[in-house]
């Protein structure tokens, strides 16, 4: 007869075979599984280690070549940009380390930086108040200086006024209207211009920016925006990109390595047809960065196609190819000693 006992050792019983067979098991499959988790370490180690020195390689090379460019790079640019005036204008967190390099590489270059105008968060604020504000400043602005401006949104129009007020297409430091203003700005009127900008919260400048410049370099943020390459940041940066050109004799946009990735302006300038026109250079935070964008302003001052250049996967080349030479001037040949001697026959 089975009663509540039997039921019970049977239960006991399972539960202890149960036990049992775990100890078992886990002993006898401890061996292999310890193993090949030291196998697979092993792997994963050696591959670290792999991956570690092949970093150490690169960070070499890149360290060499830096330390080169940054020896030769007087060779390499001196005199491209000789007796021509730059302009920098800086978007909202563009790099200080990008803005001061490109601006030494363009004096080595032999070009003198006239200003910069900053560009602030609120000149890209796309709300229908800041909008209509930056609407009705660029009218005032444009109907005291008497300028025309082309029917386009409030921010194109300010860009058109901003380039009048600081570039021209002529000899450095000549006043001259940009591309869409249809006038010629005086020195004063440039200056309102800017002013009237800087008070309404939308730039802010230092050096002498209307001082008209040749030469302009538009400087991207060092991460590129939230909104990735339809961002109105972009945008907008895009639509100055391509008027600057139109009032200058060259413009580049330059940006860092980080700054320059998918969604960031260089990437949607290089999306546009505005890669057509404008150069770009994405590695500006390097010594070789910074020398391409002085050679870039010089290939196409001198009519070369614009590039994309740089090493981000959208770059078309690491820089202008062949690399550009400044002209040198022809030395006067001296006089052979029987041409100074009919010399002193004439003079006697």
């Amino acid at each position: 007869m089975i009663d509540f006992r039997y039921h019970l050792v049977s239960i006991v019983a399972v539960f202890l075979a149960l036990a049992i067979g775990i100890v078992l098991g886990s002993t006898e499959l401890r061996g292999q599984t310890l193993s090949a988790l030291d196998r697979a370490s092993s792997s994963l180690k050696s591959q670290l280690d792999s991956s570690n020195a092949q970093n150490r390689t690169l960070q070499g090379q890149a360290s060499g070549d830096e330390a080169f460019a940054q020896a030769a790079e007087q060779r390499l640019i001196g005199s491209l940009l000789a007796g021509q005036r730059v302009l920098l204008v800086a978007a909202p967190g563009a790099s200080g380390a990008v803005i001061n390099g490109v601006a030494a590489a363009v004096g080595k270059a032999g070009a003198t930086v006239t200003g910069q105008v900053a560009l602030q968060p609120k000149f890209f604020d796309t709300s229908a108040g800041t909008q209509t504000l930056l609407s009705t400043l660029g009218e005032q602005i444009a109907t005291t200086a008497g300028l025309t401006v082309a029917n386009a949104s409030a921010q194109q129009q300010a860009i058109q006024l901003l380039a009048s007020a600081t570039l021209s297409k002529d000899s450095p430091g000549q006043a001259a209207a940009g591309s869409g203003a249809g006038h010629q700005v005086s020195g004063t009127q440039a200056q309102d211009i800017l002013s009237s900008f800087a008070a309404g919260g939308f730039l802010s400048t230092s050096g002498q920016p209307t001082t008209r410049a040749t030469l302009a370099v538009v400087l991207t943020p060092a991460n590129p925006p939230a909104g990735g390459a339809p961002d109105p940041m972009n945008q907008t940066l895009v639509s100055l990109a391509q008027e600057l050109t139109g009032s200058s004799a060259a413009t580049v946009v330059a940006g860092s390595v980080s700054g320059s990735a998918r969604g960031s302006a260089i990437d949607a300038l290089r999306g546009s047809n505005a890669a057509s026109q404008v150069s770009s250079v994405d590695d500006a935070d390097t010594f070789i960065g910074q020398i391409v964008v002085a050679q870039a302003l010089y290939a196409q001052m001198n009519g070369h196609k614009a590039g994309s250049y740089g090493i981000d996967s959208g770059a078309n080349a690491t820089g202008p190819s062949p690399a550009p030479v400044a002209p040198t001037a022809t030395p006067t040949a001296s006089p052979t000693p029987t041409a100074r001697a009919a010399a002193a026959k004439v003079r006697s």
